[in-house]
């Protein structure tokens, strides 16, 4: 690696280690307050247990992405055969925990706004049972496209070799036949448009419902709309921006996917792609934050509560 690639991929270091940084106090942030509703006895919504475990998921594999990556940019030179492959598999693996779980969150939230007449008001009942068996079998599908990184995963014995797909310094990929790269190819495309559509027709599905109910209330108050947006409002805008920001990642993402499979000894791609991939992770839960009102509320009553205490320590 030259002087230019150094600094060049230094530099996306300090910038992915910075996002790490910011993920893990992000989601930390966002579990901790989720905890401490519950613990409080607050009544939960329906989306609360999705949007607490997907900030339990990001912050797992965020601390497993800076443990990997940290091997990219400075190797340990301990890894073998079998932490290779534990730890990309077990990335992977949360990482296809993240994928279905924010799907299920856009597929629930769909199914709670649907109208009564609609088809999918049958499953709001049993909405919970459904979508947790939903997840369990889509995370185990996605998975298991990805179990080849079991066998394909070694230990990076001489980086001067033509034949590895550079991943690490200590970790590299085999090479697959031309048949089986098809096959995977294939697969995870399949994969990708089943999970990625899906997401997209709940996120269309629930804007417009959200753009029928502004039109319907404009006709009954015959003025404007209110300024101040409801809960259910809020949780709606909340979830269509993370699936919006969750679809515009997954893009950027593939992208740069399909462009190392034909650069491949293209490190800097590697490095631009490294941060891209976990921008949902790092990221989302700000969004969520940002539109959580309860936050505010809790901020404010826990500073009353620490107000009352020094005033009766003083």
């Amino acid at each position: 690696m030259n002087k230019d690639n150094t600094l060049y991929c230094s530099a996306y270091r300090i910038a992915f280690f910075s996002e790490i940084g910011i993920g893990i106090s992000a989601n930390s942030c966002l579990l901790l307050f989720h905890t401490f509703m519950f613990i409080r006895g607050h009544r939960p919504r329906l989306t609360d247990l999705p949007i607490g475990l997907v900030a339990l998921i990001h912050l797992v594999m965020l601390l497993l992405a800076a443990y990997i990556t940290e091997d990219f940019f400075m190797s340990s030179g301990g890894w073998d055969d079998i932490t290779c492959k534990l730890f990309i598999f077990l990335h992977r693996f949360f990482r296809s925990l993240s994928v279905c779980d924010t799907c299920m969150l856009s597929v629930f939230q769909a199914i709670i706004l649907c109208p009564q007449s609609s088809h999918l008001a049958k499953f709001k009942l049993n909405s919970p049972h459904h979508l947790s068996c939903f997840f369990i079998f889509m995370s185990i599908f996605y998975t298991s496209i990805s179990s080849h990184i079991l066998i394909a995963a070694i230990a990076t014995q001489n980086l001067t070799s033509v034949n590895l797909i550079y991943i690490t310094k200590s970790c590299s990929f085999l090479p697959m036949s031309s048949s089986m790269q098809r096959t995977f190819s294939t697969l995870l495309a399949f994969r990708n448009v089943f999970l990625i559509g899906l997401m997209g027709l709940s996120t269309c599905y629930m804007a417009t419902l959200l753009c029928r109910h502004k039109t319907r209330s404009q006709q009954l108050q015959n003025s404007k709309l209110s300024p101040k947006a409801t809960p259910e409002q809020r949780a709606i805008w909340t979830i269509l921006m993370l699936m919006s920001f969750f679809l515009i990642i997954s893009t950027f993402d593939s992208i740069m996917t399909y462009s190392r499979t034909i650069f491949q000894g293209n490190q800097s791609l590697y490095c631009v792609q490294i941060p891209v991939a976990h921008g949902y992770a790092a990221f989302s839960p700000l969004l969520v934050l940002n539109n959580e009102k309860r936050l505010t509320s809790l901020m404010i009553s826990m500073y009353d509560r620490i107000v009352r205490l020094e005033s009766l320590c003083s």
